[in-house]
């Protein structure tokens, strides 16, 4: 029996058979690798395609004798849907598609999916990036999220859902994209560095006063 995570699959409700969540970053994927996903769901009879929270494709229900197979047929790399790890990084179609995009969330999350993707951490790690203020990203309820403003960027910190969900925090704004990549990895570093095992971003930020947090990552 495989365990969560090995080979890239999550263990389904009935204990048997098990899904699997190819990385599609921030959710775009190519009219061919949608053919594909279908062909081997059907040849290998899975129960279903699902479209995931985190904009993945799921296949679900399948046998154990046909993960190897069914990876080696996509030849695509597993999401990282399980782990303590940086999770996913969800973004909104942005000023490149939507009517309503003030900032480029599209480019930027890609850039961070690229960097950031399954890099190990002491908790789950999610991020989200909105075009504008309505937060299609949900960027309210992520560990580190942008949203899109007039001047430039809106940094939210230390959100997430779960059974005790928290809102995220303004860190700071008016920042360009560059200003904001750069804080991003600074934050990442300094929750690295001091979170401890299994605590999320903003369980890490209640323990401690937010203006040192403020100051340990903004004025390096």
């Amino acid at each position: 029996m495989l365990k969560d995570g090995e080979k890239g699959v999550i263990i389904q409700r009935d204990k048997q058979t098990y899904a699997i969540a190819p990385h599609i970053p921030c959710g775009v994927v190519q009219p061919e690798t949608l053919r594909k996903l279908a062909d081997v769901a059907e040849k290998y009879n899975a129960a279903a395609l699902k479209i995931t929270s985190a904009a993945r494709i799921a296949v679900v229900g399948i046998e154990e004798k046909d993960v190897d197979s069914i990876w080696s047929e996509l030849d695509m790399s597993p999401g990282f849907a399980v782990g303590l790890c940086v999770r996913s990084v969800k973004a909104c179609p942005g000023a490149t598609f939507c009517k309503r995009g003030i900032q480029d969330s599209l480019s930027v999350g890609l850039r961070l999916d690229e960097k950031y993707h399954g890099l190990e951490l002491p908790g789950k790690f999610k991020i989200g990036v909105s075009g504008c203020p309505n937060q299609c990203a949900e960027t309210c309820i992520k560990d580190i999220g942008l949203v899109g403003m007039k001047n430039g960027w809106r940094l939210l910190v230390g959100g997430n859902g779960g059974g005790k969900p928290r809102l995220s925090r303004e860190l700071t704004r008016d920042l360009s994209t560059e200003q904001a990549i750069e804080l991003i990895e600074k934050i990442i570093e300094y929750y690295k560095d001091n979170g401890k095992p299994h605590q999320r971003l903003g369980a890490m930020l209640e323990k401690m006063d937010f203006d040192e947090f403020k100051s340990a990552v903004c004025d390096q």
